[in-house]
């Protein structure tokens, strides 16, 4: 038996991991509360309190598997917020090495980070796990921190693997209104709400989406399907499909049945972004399940869900 816990469990990518899992059969672990990010005394208390209470879980299974789908950062996040998020991760993995009960059977640690920013300054044409990590942004730099933190404690246990997931861009229902990201949330709450689409890059900006319902089910799978060697994995997790910010616009136009009210600019983030991002996995392809969500279903599955928490709460504004 195999139990899970999801870090970051109500964001996009975590609660769709939460989903998958729980469809899969896994048995789900949750922390007694909700972590305070915000304080860091309080939260160390809630990570020693959640850690234990996961080994006391553990006990009694055959593994363990933790996801890191958390992340209060974005691309225009200070270097002081970033590294607040980095602390949090080093104060989990201490806790977690010093659990006797979890370092005595196997585990694995699962982090989710963002291709996009890593890859940001890269000049390939098509970018595979081969292709030289090109940051741009301290955002970068703090996940590729973050990286080299799971990657240390799995090289300190010899129990333990982990698994590097590089994320293309993810979108899907439920994405967070306080974060300044997610183009296709964006654009359809501005549509709900009749309201002016703002787009700081040009329409034949290219970019690679992915439904977070499958991202989090390639995430799982490739996790489970990695064998002992190497111990540390890094995979780049994306659709395969590059599409542009025009064909997106198309797309809402033919879901709305109206066309969206759009202003461009320029922004200190437009020259953050790469215009081009083709991505590319040469890893464990025979793993990852075929991407079956289309745009069109996508988007409309984000229209949906917006149109209902429009509903529930009229006021609120982004």
């Amino acid at each position: 038996m195999t139990i899970a816990w999801v870090i970051g469990a109500g964001g996009l990518l975590g609660s769709a991991l939460r989903r998958w899992l729980h469809f899969e059969g896994t048995e789900l672990f949750s922390p007694p509360e909700r972590f305070r990010w915000g304080s860091e005394p309080e939260l160390a208390l809630q990570v020693a309190a959640a850690v234990q209470a996961f080994a006391d879980r553990v006990n009694a299974a055959r593994r363990w598997e933790i996801y890191w789908a958390a992340g209060l950062g974005t691309m225009g996040s200070s270097e002081s917020e970033l590294a607040l998020e980095t602390r949090a991760l080093a104060l989990l993995l201490r806790r977690v090495e010093s659990e006797s009960r979890l370092m005595a059977m196997p585990g694995t640690i699962a982090f989710a980070s963002s291709a996009g920013a890593i890859y940001a300054g890269s000049s390939a044409y098509i970018i595979t796990e081969d292709t030289a990590a090109a940051p741009t942004t301290a955002y970068a730099l703090e996940k590729l921190r973050q990286e080299d933190l799971v990657r240390s404690f799995v090289l300190a246990n010899s129990k333990t693997t982990a698994l590097l997931a590089r994320f293309s861009t993810l979108y899907g229902p439920g994405q967070s209104l306080g974060k300044r990201q997610g183009l296709v949330a964006h654009i359809a709450r501005c549509i709900l709400r009749n309201q002016v689409i703002q787009i700081y890059v040009p329409f034949d900006t290219i970019r690679d989406y992915i439904a977070a319902d499958e991202a989090a089910a390639a995430m799982v799978a490739v996790l489970r399907s990695m064998s002992e060697k190497p111990r540390v994995l890094m995979k780049i997790v994306a659709s395969e499909r590059p599409t542009t910010i025009a064909e997106i616009i198309s797309v809402f136009r033919r879901i709305a049945r109206r066309p969206p009210r759009i202003v461009t600019s320029a922004s200190n983030l437009s020259k953050l972004y790469s215009r081009r991002v083709l991505f590319q996995s040469k890893l464990l392809q025979e793993s990852a399940p075929a991407i079956r969500i289309s745009l069109l279903i996508g988007i409309s599955q984000v229209m949906a869900a917006e149109r209902i928490a429009f509903a529930r709460s009229p006021g609120v504004r982004q």
